[in-house]
């Protein structure tokens, strides 16, 4: 799609209560005027259970990447883009994360929560490191709460979606299988290292949250040759305020979206560039393109608007 420009928005709904409330009260006046022009190009209706999360789909699909869930090469395909030569080993992000016991499940906190610095992150990295090694696994620092990992494991290797984790009981997405094996290991190997690790102690005697695990996310490899598609983007602004339930806040950014990036792709369409825009929930995607509609559709179409909760309910 060398004169087209292809939006992505994560987190567009979802069917928690609170949502479907601020749904009702979102005023999108681009992206209604933008749909109106457009026609729905395809539907994933997709599965609140799957280990990859809807946008994560969506990003497979255009990249043109064989789809398999919880086989989405996130992070080899983050080290491509910073130019960086992935090859077609296996790639993984691990994620510093607080894992909290009960009786009969664990949950994990969200990594924000850790307030975790890039010192502490490199000081927990380091202590790691040799363990990691030992299963032939490269560590390497990105971010205080993303670091890099390459092995041959991480090809074959489902994982879950850190955004289908964080903040919720942990059990069900854990690695499982003869493939998961090396990695449930590692983690348990982590707890005791990590349980007994000086660092953690001042972190606690500091009022901060000590990190006692972590967790394994945007496994796989990519297949030679992959074309780069062109005029890909994806927006992060509703993530952070959907993953806490701040639905005032997602509101409000939802309607800083559209004044920005919807007047945009509203300027793309009339300069007659085509124009697609793929809106993810917490199960499926929906996918529209100024290229599924004619002219005689898309005159017709100035004179309706479905409302904004008619557009994302349901995703």
């Amino acid at each position: 799609m060398s004169d087209g420009v292809h939006l992505l928005v994560p987190f567009a709904s979802c069917a928690a209560s609170g949502c479907q409330e601020a749904l009702r009260g979102l005023r999108l006046p681009h992206l209604q005027r933008l749909l109106r022009q457009m026609g729905v190009e395809g539907t994933d209706a997709g599965d609140p259970g799957s280990l990859s999360a809807p946008h994560e789909r969506a990003l497979a699909r255009a990249w043109g990447l064989p789809f398999e869930d919880g086989l989405v090469p996130l992070a080899a395909l983050q080290v491509r883009q910073a130019g960086q030569e992935a090859g077609t080993e296996g790639w993984a992000w691990i994620t510093p994360a607080h894992w909290r016991v009960g009786r009969d499940h664990v949950d994990m906190a969200l990594p924000h929560d850790l307030a975790l610095d890039a010192d502490d992150s490199q000081a927990l990295l380091e202590a790691m490191r040799p363990y990691f090694a030992e299963d032939g696994i490269t560590l390497a620092y990105d971010a205080p709460l993303r670091w890099l990992a390459r092995a041959d494991v991480f090809r074959r290797l489902p994982s879950a979606s850190l955004d289908r984790v964080m903040g919720r009981t942990i059990d069900r997405w854990m690695p499982s299988g003869d493939a998961g094996r090396p990695v449930r290991r590692l983690q348990q190997e982590m707890q005791m290292l990590l349980y007994t690790l000086p660092l953690n102690d001042a972190r606690q005697r500091g009022g901060l949250l000590p990190v006692n695990s972590f967790w394994v996310s945007g496994t796989g490899a990519l297949p030679p040759g992959l074309p780069t598609p062109l005029g890909l983007q994806v927006t992060p602004y509703l993530r952070d305020t959907a993953l806490v339930g701040d639905w005032a806040g997602w509101a409000a950014a939802w309607e800083q979206l559209d004044a920005r990036d919807g007047a945009r792709l509203l300027r793309e369409l009339e300069q007659g560039r085509t124009v697609r825009l793929t809106l993810c929930g917490e199960a499926g995607t929906r996918t529209w393109s100024s290229a599924a509609r004619g002219a005689w559709q898309r005159f017709t179409g100035l004179f309706s608007a479905p409302a904004p909760s008619a557009l994302l309910e349901g995703l």
